[in-house]
């Protein structure tokens, strides 16, 4: 990363695990570029949002789930941050941040997969799957996945199915 990038700040933001009753986690292919690129919903903070409320309303945004289909059961104690690529920073947020820090939550679902609907207003995921956790990190774009890791790290004791155990990965 060039001197000058490193000067850039942080954009705030948060993140949403979105998990099932199996255990399993929501991802999306980025609809914006070719190669794979999964991630889970995540967006920037409106000014006078709280985190949880941003956290819901870019769930809606990017799954159409809405937030009577969940229940909050986590979220990271602080932050977590990730930095973009320097080629990637002059053509993301006008260049004017580095990566983001996020603030992260695990929303168990409980709605069907027919209410997810990533055909949004303003989609950002051409498909979508559950993945078990153990698969998470390798589907995860190369920048982003020390990010993953921490997230998971923090909320993999709360991914065991309903009713059910599952083995760390």
């Amino acid at each position: 990363m060039s001197g000058d990038t490193r000067a850039l700040p942080y954009r705030r933001g948060v993140g949403v695990m979105l998990a099932n009753t199996d255990g399993d986690v929501f991802v999306g292919q980025r609809i914006d570029t070719e190669m794979p690129a999964w991630q889970m919903p995540q967006g920037g903070i409106d000014k006078g949002e709280s985190p949880r409320d941003a956290a819901l309303r870019e769930l809606c945004e990017e799954t159409g789930v809405t937030a009577n289909l969940v229940r909050i059961e986590a979220e990271t104690e602080g932050w977590i941050a990730y930095d973009l690529p320097a080629d990637i920073v002059p053509r993301v947020w006008n260049g004017r941040f580095r990566g983001q820090e996020q603030k992260w939550f695990l929303a168990r679902f409980m709605g069907r997969d027919g209410d997810i609907d990533i055909s949004t207003d303003h989609p950002e995921f051409s498909e979508w799957r559950w993945l078990p956790p153990e698969e998470l990190i390798a589907s995860i774009v190369p920048f982003k996945r020390a990010l993953y890791e921490q997230v998971l790290e923090a909320f993999l004791p709360h991914l065991r199915p309903e009713g059910g155990d599952r083995q760390a990965p």
